[in-house]
């Protein structure tokens, strides 16, 4: 079965964009962004948030067409481009780039989208997140915390109901100071 894989590029302090949604913060260098590469190339789709989904369609679906993109860049471009994607919007009327748009998460929809073939998808969108982690949704967090502290913004997690357990996978540390967290749900007993 596949799994729901959050994953998102923290602040030290724990926000994932600055108030005004900026994330000039992000340290991602040429090896974390071949790193992210060949993790995300695999996977079987992305699902993302309207803001997310935006932010994207705005720059990959061209971004190897710069004859000066860096070698990460481009790939991605075409990994993003080809790449199953869903955007959960309640306003989107149409998107592009191999996109289908649903209007809310229901989790017996996931459920059965997880059990469908192919790799893994991969859960980008602080709000959409936070419907999936209130639903139970997410089986793993790739989480890449920079060394950075921006004192206020979007907090990575919204407040929980209760604990949720987490089995430490890996974690890697990349030349430019940032690390990976990599938490999935404990092996079942």
């Amino acid at each position: 079965m596949r799994k729901i894989v959050m994953v998102f590029s923290a602040s030290l302090d724990g926000y994932i964009e600055r108030p005004d949604r900026r994330i000039d913060w992000h340290l991602v260098d040429e090896e974390l962004h071949q790193h992210m590469n060949d993790m995300l190339r695999p996977m079987g789709g992305f699902l993302s948030g309207r803001v997310t989904y935006d932010l994207m369609a705005d720059y990959w679906p061209t971004a190897d067409a710069d004859p000066d993109a860096p070698g990460p860049i481009a790939e991605f471009a075409e990994i993003w481009r080809s790449m199953p994607k869903i955007v959960f919007s309640r306003t989107l009327t149409h998107a592009d780039w191999n996109t289908e748009i649903r209007r809310e998460v229901v989790p017996a929809e996931i459920e059965q989208l997880k059990a469908q073939p192919g790799g893994d998808l991969a859960l980008g969108g602080a709000d959409l997140a936070a419907a999936f982690l209130r639903h139970d949704l997410v089986d793993e967090y790739r989480i890449y915390v920079h060394p950075v502290l921006i004192g206020e913004g979007k907090p990575l997690f919204p407040p929980a109901e209760a604990d949720r357990p987490l089995h430490l996978v890996e974690t890697r540390t990349f030349g430019n100071g940032v690390v990976l967290l990599h938490y999935g749900r404990p092996a079942a007993s």
